[in-house]
C-alpha cells in the first residue's frame, strides 16, 4: 500500500534519521549532496568545509531536503523539505549549531578510528570542526510518502 505520511510521522523520520541529502540550485545547475544533520523540530542542522554546495546555497538560500528510511523495496518512508539556508556566523550561533551536532552524531560513533576523526576531544574542547561552515536550513514546508506491503 502507498500513501501519505501524517504530520507526526513525517516528524518522526525527521528526528530518527541522522543523513539526508540537500538539493541546492544556482547558476543553471542543480546539486544534490548527503549531509550528516540534526533536527531541532524546526531547523536542520549541518556542518562542512568551503565548496560547491555552500557556494551555490549562498547565491541561492531556497533549498530542498530530502530523507528516506529503506526497509526494503516494499517497506519505505521518504520525507521531502523545503527551506531557506542560513550560515552561522556567531559565535553563539556557531555553539549552538555544534552542539546539536554532537548531541545527534556523536552517539553514533563508534570504532577508535572513527571517534578519533570526531568533532570533540578527549577534554570536552572543539577541534578543527568548528573551523568550517555551520548552518542550518529553516524548514517551511514538508511532505512525506511510504510504500508498506
Amino acid at each position: 500500500m502507498l500513501g501519505d505520511l501524517t504530520a507526526n510521522q513525517i516528524e518522526t523520520v525527521l528526528h530518527r534519521e541522522v543523513v539526508g541529502r540537500i538539493g541546492c540550485h544556482a547558476n543553471n545547475t542543480t546539486y544534490i549532496v548527503p549531509m550528516t544533520y540534526a533536527y531541532d523540530g524546526q531547523f536542520v542542522y549541518g556542518h562542512t568545509r568551503e565548496g560547491m554546495k555552500i557556494d551555490m546555497m549562498r547565491k541561492n538560500p531556497k533549498v530542498c531536503f530530502e530523507v528516506d528510511v529503506m526497509e526494503n523495496m516494499s517497506n519505505w518512508r521518504s520525507v521531502i523539505a523545503w527551506g531557506t539556508f542560513e550560515e552561522l556566523k556567531t559565535p553563539e550561533e556557531r555553539e549552538k549549531g555544534m552542539q546539536q551536532l554532537i548531541d545527534r552524531v556523536m552517539p553514533l560513533l563508534t570504532g577508535e578510528m572513527t571517534v578519533s576523526h570526531a568533532m570533540i576531544d578527549t577534554h570536552g574542547k572543539y577541534v578543527e570542526a568548528m573551523k568550517g561552515v555551520l548552518y542550518r536550513i529553516k524548514l517551511t514546508k514538508k511532505t512525506g510518502r511510504y510504500e508498506k506491503r
